[in-house]
């Protein structure tokens, strides 16, 4: 693993965050909103993205260029473990595996997000459920965290709101379940605060509360000093 120098940031200066494969910025908007300075990188181009972006292969940008920043957060597609996907035939490369090896020589602390389908590939991982933090929907994540960086298991409330199934209108007093076709974009938007995004974003995007949570542990992480050895 590098060890590289410590970034040295001007007074006031906001820390930087490396959101490695971005899609429409729903991750980036919640680290915004924690108070990072965000940038993109995305293998497609994302003119949707509201924040500084990079396009590029995620992986090979991490090697080369993750020490740069202060933290990286990165969500690897996760297509290759959705069910939606499976049920389709399609398929997807694996790339936690890659990413964690890249995340690993920077030498700064990380995150690796991913869908229930991808649990077993992630180490020891926190669990994100919308009602955890105030979001009128069931989207589960889970948030790997290594580089030094910890993360509390927020208790997890039982879902006592009744969900939409796949694709359907929203019944009254019902949450959404905006994956696939779903319907109601206007509705998920305000529901997931990402207004800017279309159906394709909402379909794959972390709420940004999710991301606002992750990134106030990680504040904390940079703004704990490190302790000294005898």
């Amino acid at each position: 693993m590098t060890q590289p120098t410590p970034i040295r940031r001007v007074a006031g200066s906001r820390p930087r965050l490396l959101d490695a494969f971005c899609c429409q910025g729903g991750a980036a908007k919640g680290y915004a909103d924690a108070g990072f300075d965000v940038t993109g990188i995305d293998l497609t181009p994302q003119p949707r993205y509201p924040y500084r972006f990079i396009q590029g292969d995620a992986v090979e940008y991490i090697r080369a260029h993750g020490h740069e920043y202060d933290v990286i957060h990165a969500s690897p597609p996760c297509q290759h473990d959705s069910e939606c996907q499976r049920i389709q035939g399609r398929t997807h490369p694996d790339l936690i595996n890659p990413t964690r090896t890249a995340l690993k020589t920077t030498g700064r602390p990380w995150v690796i997000e991913n869908v229930p389908g991808a649990l077993a590939k992630l180490r020891e991982p926190v669990l994100l459920c919308g009602p955890m933090l105030s979001v009128e929907t069931y989207r589960h994540r889970y948030f790997e965290p290594g580089g030094g960086l910890t993360l509390p298991q927020p208790d997890h409330p039982a879902h006592t709101v009744p969900q939409a199934k796949m694709g359907r209108p929203i019944p009254p007093g019902h949450y959404g379940h905006y994956v696939g076709n779903f319907s109601g974009v206007d509705r998920a938007r305000q529901v997931l605060g990402v207004p800017w995004m279309n159906r394709d974003g909402i379909r794959e995007c972390i709420p940004p509360a999710y991301a606002a949570w992750v990134g106030h542990h990680a504040l904390t992480h940079l703004n704990t000093p490190a302790e000294v050895a005898a």
